[in-house]
């Protein structure tokens, strides 16, 4: 797969290009593999340096990137088996969220992942993952069935945000999200979570709420987009950047807030340079995390949910100190 630089990146491809052009050469001599190395270690340092200061707007950006895995990517990489299972039983199949019987090395799972397509006929038929309220309401089916049989629940979380047109409303996209909300917490089987691109908002949400959530390194998780967030405080989507600093939504904050409880490292120079290196390693951390969940009970399970939900967003108030003149 061909990847397009991000602005940031320049500096890496004109040292992937000058490497290039050096392996090319017929019977390099000692001198020559001596310079191939040198630069090999070289190309390696300037991807870690730059991906070590990305700010929280770059971040949205390689999250976004055209190249990087989506959610059929990782399940063709991470599973031996997949049975995609269709429908909500009411209104259609919502092609925006996948859901299915997975099998993870030796454990049995449900899978429910959003997937954006790979390419613009996938974008299309899978709606850029913005899901309507019959995704929803398959997810949560899944779910249920998944308790039922006794099955370990994973989400993949990779949307912008849930479909906000009308037909989406008027089949009752806010109700559905908020129903799926309160229904997850109820599930009595494991359930983990990881945002591998864009969490957006409610959209993300309604397939968010898990016993262990984690994020890849260069994901975000928002209440809105950097876009939405701008034309709200500063009416115009050009001031995008300012507001992804201001919503705090990387990796780090999140951990700091105690919204998630893992951070996924990427490849060096991220996901979309190394999809079979994301997936190994996303791959350790959900068997990790599905591990340390089958021992807990499945009352301490949901109460543990509830409680981990419940602490988000609290704050204590304080005195403010009068202003020095």
């Amino acid at each position: 797969m061909s990847v397009l630089p991000l602005p940031f990146e320049k500096p890496i491809f004109d040292l992937e290009e000058q490497l290039e052009k050096l392996e090319q050469q017929p019977n390099p001599s000692t001198t020559m593999k001596d310079s191939i190395r040198a630069m090999r270690a070289e190309l390696n340092r300037v991807k870690r340096e730059i991906y070590e200061q990305l700010n929280p707007w770059d971040i949205v950006r390689v999250a976004r990137h055209d190249a990087r895995p989506k959610a059929l990517d990782y399940i063709e990489l991470l599973f031996d088996e997949f049975v995609e299972l269709h429908g909500d039983r009411a209104y259609g199949d919502d092609r925006a969220i996948l859901t299915g019987l997975a099998k993870l090395e030796d454990r049995q799972v449900m899978l429910i992942a959003q997937h954006k397509g790979r390419n613009l006929q996938e974008r299309l038929e899978h709606n850029y993952g913005m899901a309507h309220p019959e995704g929803y309401r398959k997810a949560l089916s899944k779910m249920q069935m998944a308790a039922k049989y006794g099955l370990p629940i994973i989400c993949f979380i990779d949307t912008a945000g849930a479909y906000p047109g009308i037909g989406a409303e008027e089949r009752g996209q806010a109700y559905q999200i908020a129903y799926n909300l309160r229904e997850m917490s109820r599930v009595d089987t494991p359930i983990v979570c990881v945002v591998i691109g864009e969490g957006g908002s409610g959209g993300a949400l309604g397939i968010g709420i898990g016993d262990h959530v984690a994020i890849l390194q260069f994901a975000y998780y928002s209440v809105i987009s950097p876009e939405g967030c701008a034309g709200i405080l500063w009416k115009h989507a050009k001031h995008a950047d300012k507001a992804a600093h201001a919503l705090r939504f990387t990796g780090k904050d999140l951990l700091e807030f105690g919204i998630i409880d893992e951070i996924v490292p990427e490849p060096l120079g991220g996901a979309h340079r190394d999809h079979r290196k994301m997936a190994a390693t996303l791959k350790s951390s959900l068997l990790q995390a599905l591990k340390n969940l089958s021992a807990v009970p499945k009352d301490q399970l949901l109460n543990r949910r509830y409680d981990k939900f419940r602490k988000i967003g609290l704050f204590e108030e304080g005195q403010v100190e009068p202003a020095t003149t």
